[in-house]
């Protein structure tokens, strides 16, 4: 993925990283450029159809992993170990017979997150900081699952992730925002890869 990056702005393509997390160490590196990928804590990105959007990774909206770290971290390791087992409930889906993704992780997380979210308002704060600075929403990702709704005038989006749901979020050429799933065998597989 990193190369794929890295010819696209070899290209002329813009190309901006927002670290979150997961990869907190190179937040260090903000403001910097590699190779031609711009390393940034979070954009304004201003939409083919003049809307704008601020872009963040989500965590520091997150009262979770930004006040609790222990949680974060007994999080991360949880994760980190239903990944590793998911290795093998794939495999033996596959032995099955059995078509499609399905992550352990994502479903506990999702099982977890959600609980966590009625507590901790994670939409309401991203769209709040939004709404503050005047844009139209916000794009993020840190949850791990795709929605793509308004609220109030302002619009969500987040991302999900390319690991556990295999969701990402595209902008068409009239500014219309859609979550879009990679599954094996789907056109976007194609595109996507």
């Amino acid at each position: 993925m990193v190369q794929k990056l890295l010819r696209r702005a070899r290209h002329g393509e813009e190309v901006i990283v927002i670290p979150g997390n997961h990869d907190e160490a190179l937040r260090d590196y903000c403001g910097s450029d590699f190779g031609g990928i711009r390393l940034e804590r979070e954009w304004v990105h201003e939409g083919s159809d003049g809307r704008r959007f601020l872009l963040v990774h989500g965590d520091e909206f997150d009262h979770v992993t930004r006040y609790h770290k222990w949680v974060a971290l007994l999080g991360d390791s949880s994760y980190n170990l239903l990944v590793r087992l998911n290795l093998w409930i794939s495999w033996f889906r596959r032995q099955l017979g059995i078509r499609g993704h399905w992550s352990l992780a994502g479903f506990a997380k999702r099982r977890v997150k959600k609980a966590l979210e009625y507590f901790f308002e994670f939409e309401a704060n991203v769209l709040r900081a939004a709404r503050t600075r005047g844009l139209d929403g916000v794009i993020c990702g840190h949850v791990h699952w795709a929605k793509l709704r308004e609220q109030d005038g302002l619009l969500y989006a987040n991302c999900g992730d390319w690991v556990d749901s295999c969701t990402a979020i595209v902008e068409h050429e009239d500014g219309r925002m859609e979550v879009i799933e990679w599954t094996s065998g789907s056109p976007d597989a194609e595109a996507l890869t």
